[in-house]
């Protein structure tokens, strides 16, 4: 297994981590993703572990929290093997405090995490989304304050715009706090639009990227095809729920080319995806989830290999989309705006 540095931070992830968006299924919405229980998650991890992979994220919105209490319970005894991730900032209850990014719910959602999970502290600390009608260094001296007291070891952004993320940064510089180390973001072949201002942000900033959705909502997994319905997975059961629109012309352009490459390289059209998502500036890790051991071991053989450059330009190619302004408007000025082609 292969690890990265995790931002500017002195951290080292593996460049897969296991996404537990599956373990629990306790409402409509994540049924659709799984139903994994203590059982099937216990050796889902132990899988992780033998391969290398250690680090497993979650949120305390998935599932209603049953997802943070089955990966608790399927790492004891392993717990000092494993980093975990998990986020807060979207409602977790009725009440007006319940929600977002104030002092008063991080310090109660972090501690309703840890009696979850069944641990002391969190490796790593997302905030879920961006929380507007609370000040930036409120959030920030909050999370500080978590950081020092060692109930979190460091913290990140996700779903944040450029600007947002580029704001907290810039306050956690002013007031000397914690800043975030790496942003958890959604970045595919048919989902490219975290390269035009998230990337060179972090690439300027240090920030690593913690890929979520890798394979566009189940839709580069190899199960969609020409003419034919999906066949089982997430996007059969519905799990393709709140993912962004894409037009079969576009998602099956970016599929014929996965399929030219996966027979070149002997891999699976998911593992070639995967592959391609590795060889991106910023891309420190990739979060893979899985219903079942198959499926898990499917993900896992997306590492130990390269993708020629060749195959790397094609699969380019392939998904490339005309930026919205001012993006398409910079990319004539590329000569002072070089765009680095390595993290």
């Amino acid at each position: 297994m292969e690890y990265r540095q995790f931002g500017r931070s002195g951290l080292k992830v593996p460049v897969l981590s296991f996404g537990t968006g599956t373990f629990g299924g306790t409402n409509e919405f994540f049924q659709r993703w799984g139903q994994t229980d203590v059982a099937e998650a216990s050796r889902l991890v132990d899988l992780c572990l033998d391969a290398g992979v250690n680090f497993f994220d979650t949120a305390d919105i998935y599932s209603q929290g049953a997802s943070e209490e089955i990966l608790g319970q399927a790492l004891k005894g392993k717990r000092a093997q494993a980093l975990i991730s998990t986020k807060a900032t979207f409602p977790v209850g009725e009440g007006p405090n319940e929600t977002g990014s104030s002092r008063y719910h991080l310090v109660r959602a972090c501690e309703a995490s840890l009696r979850r999970l069944g641990t002391d502290h969190i490796d790593v600390y997302f905030m879920h989304g961006f929380d507007a009608l609370t000040p930036v260094d409120e959030t920030l001296r909050a999370l500080d304050d978590l950081v020092t007291s060692g109930k979190i070891g460091y913290i990140g952004a996700s779903n944040f715009s450029g600007w947002q993320l580029m704001k907290a940064l810039s306050t956690s510089e002013r007031y000397g706090l914690s800043r975030y180390v790496a942003y958890q973001g959604y970045y595919s072949l048919i989902g490219r639009h975290y390269e035009w201002e998230l990337m060179p942000l972090g690439l300027d900033q240090g920030v690593a990227l913690m890929v979520w959705s890798p394979l566009g909502w189940g839709r580069l997994t190899g199960k969609i095809r020409r003419g034919q319905e999906a066949q089982g997975g997430r996007i059969a059961a519905g799990g393709a729920e709140g993912g962004p629109p894409v037009s079969d012309a576009y998602l099956f352009g970016v599929v014929d080319a996965l399929d030219a490459v996966a027979a070149e390289t002997g891999k699976s059209v998911a593992q070639v995806a995967l592959n391609w998502l590795l060889s991106r500036p910023t891309v420190a890790n990739i979060v893979v989830g899985a219903r079942n051991e198959e499926q898990l071991k499917q993900n896992l053989g997306a590492v130990g290999w390269s993708l020629s450059q060749d195959q790397i330009a094609r699969l380019d190619a392939a998904s490339q989309e005309t930026p919205i302004y001012p993006y398409w408007h910079q990319k004539g000025f590329d000569a002072r705006n070089p765009k680095p082609t390595v993290w």
